[in-house]
C-alpha cells in the first residue's frame, strides 16, 4: 500500500533525527548501528519508496537545472565498500544525466598537491543548476591525513575550521550541501572485500591497499568521529547512514535527497516573452 503524504512526511522527519548529527553534539560512532534497520524494516517497501523518491529527484532536478540559481553538492564518504559508487548508481538511477556532475576524488595528482588541499574540491563543486556528487572528498585530508600522517599533525588540526569555512562559502553562495557517512561494520567489510576476490566480475575493484587501511580500523573510526564532530555545522550537517544493509541505506538518502530538493523548492523560469506571438508553419 502506498504511503500517504503525511506517513511519508513522518518517515522523512524520523530519517533526519534518527540520523543527522546534530552540531555540537558528539557523533558516537559506537552508538549508532551501522545494520540499523528501525526505520526501514521491510526491504521491498523501502525500495519501492526509494524508487519513487529517485523519480521525484529527477522531476525536481529538472527544474533546478533549468532554474539555474542554486546547486546541491552531495558528499559521500565512507571505509573502502561503504557503498559509495552503488549509493550513487541506486539513488540516482532515474535522474537525467544532463544536470547531475559525478566528481571521484583518488589520490591528489602533481598538479593538485601543487596547490592548498581545498583547490581541487573548490574548482569541483557544482555550477548552478547542477546536483554535484563527490565520491570520497575533501574530507579524505582529515581521515587518510590523519591516520596516514600525510601532513604535520599541526596542518591537519587547522583543516577542520578551513573546511567549514570553505562549505560557509558554498552555502552562501547558494550550493546546499549534504554530507553522509556510510557507515559500515568491519564484519561487513570483511565480506564484501572476500566477495570481491571470490567473485571474478568484481575481482577489478579488489585493492590490496584496502586490507592495510582495514588494520588501522579503529584509527579510522576515531578520525571520523572527529570530522563529524567538529564539521557538522547548520549550514552543511552530517549524516551518519548505516550501511549493512545497501537497500537501506539508498533508501536513507533517497529520503533527505529527494526532501531537501523539496524545501529548496526549484522553479521553471518564465520565459520573457509571450508564447501566443509565434507561430510555428
Amino acid at each position: 500500500m502506498a504511503q500517504s503524504k503525511t506517513a511519508q512526511n513522518k518517515m522523512t522527519k524520523d530519517v533526519w533525527k534518527r540520523f543527522r548529527v546534530s552540531p555540537g553534539s558528539p557523533s558516537d560512532l559506537s552508538q549508532r548501528d551501522p545494520g540499523d534497520l528501525m526505520l526501514f524494516p521491510d526491504r521491498d517497501e523501502a525500495e519501492k519508496q526509494s524508487v519513487k523518491d529517485g523519480e521525484i529527484i529527477d522531476k525536481l532536478q529538472d527544474k533546478l537545472y533549468a532554474e539555474r540559481k542554486r546547486a546541491l553538492l552531495v558528499v559521500l564518504q565512507g571505509i573502502d565498500t561503504a557503498g559509495k559508487d552503488g549509493t550513487i548508481r541506486h539513488v540516482f538511477k532515474e535522474t537525467s544525466p544532463l544536470g547531475v556532475v559525478v566528481k571521484p576524488f583518488r589520490r591528489p595528482s602533481e598538479v593538485e598537491a601543487a596547490h592548498d588541499f581545498l583547490w581541487r574540491a573548490h574548482i569541483a563543486a557544482p555550477e548552478k543548476g547542477f546536483i554535484g556528487v563527490f565520491n570520497r572528498s575533501h574530507y579524505e585530508d582529515v581521515l587518510v591525513g590523519r591516520v596516514r600522517k600525510l601532513a604535520p599533525k599541526d596542518e591537519i588540526e587547522a583543516r577542520y575550521d578551513q573546511i567549514n569555512a570553505f562549505e560557509k562559502i558554498l552555502a552562501e553562495n547558494g550550493i546546499v550541501v549534504l554530507k553522509f557517512m556510510l557507515h559500515i561494520s568491519k564484519k561487513e567489510q570483511g565480506e564484501r572485500l572476500q566477495a570481491r576476490l571470490d567473485e571474478k566480475k568484481s575481482r577489478w575493484k579488489f585493492n590490496a591497499d584496502d586490507l592495510e587501511d582495514r588494520k588501522h580500523w579503529d584509527e579510522y573510526m576515531a578520525a571520523y568521529e572527529i570530522m563529524l564532530d567538529r564539521c557538522s555545522t547548520r549550514s552543511a550537517p552530517w549524516y551518519v547512514i548505516p550501511a549493512d544493509r545497501k537497500w537501506a541505506r539508498n533508501a536513507a538518502i533517497a529520503a533527505i535527497i529527494r526532501t531537501t530538493l523539496e524545501e529548496m523548492d526549484p522553479k521553471y523560469p518564465k520565459p520573457p516573452w509571450d508564447p501566443k506571438s509565434f507561430v510555428i508553419d
